[in-house]
């Protein structure tokens, strides 16, 4: 098949999915028994975000170096209260992964701040993933339980 052709028969299937997307949202009430798999497709057309805030007291420095596998996002120094974020889509393999590196003073600490997951993807709010640098480690807020968990301690020194 030429070019053209390949060109036509992917949009033909993607608006057919944006059409099955529409008529399932469209749905108020679901049908008992019924597992809706195209609800499990929705994440993977979302612009997920990702937030990153200097919660430490005393004016204190953040530093924040988060990368993916195809993504280096840089070194980014937030002064208290300021945020560093990003945005972008789900791989269709299934294995988006963000993580960061964070420090100040001589604290210091590395944790995964995205997977892909729908228990966590629900957590997130279904688009918006905060974590925030707090004097006693690193919290994430759980939109689900309305809470911000503690999910990494500093550790203290040299790398």
């Amino acid at each position: 098949m030429n070019k053209f052709c390949n060109n036509i028969i992917f949009f033909v299937l993607v608006q057919v999915i944006v059409i099955a997307l529409l008529i399932a949202s469209s749905s108020s009430e679901p049908i008992k028994g019924h597992h809706d798999d195209i609800n499990s497709l929705i994440p993977y057309f979302k612009t997920w975000h990702v937030h990153t805030i200097n919660g430490l007291s005393n004016d204190k420095m953040l530093l924040v170096y988060c990368k993916s596998k195809d993504n280096d996002l840089g070194i980014h120094n937030l002064t208290a209260g300021a945020e560093f974020s990003w945005q972008f889509k789900l791989s269709v393999t299934g294995r988006t992964l963000f993580w960061c590196y964070m420090a100040y003073d001589n604290f210091h600490a590395a944790l995964n701040v995205f997977w892909d997951n729908p228990i966590f993807f629900n957590k997130c709010n279904n688009d918006n993933c905060i974590w925030i640098a707090k004097d006693d480690g690193i919290y994430f807020r759980n939109f689900a339980k309305k809470v911000d968990e503690l999910r990494q301690t500093w550790g203290q020194g040299p790398l």
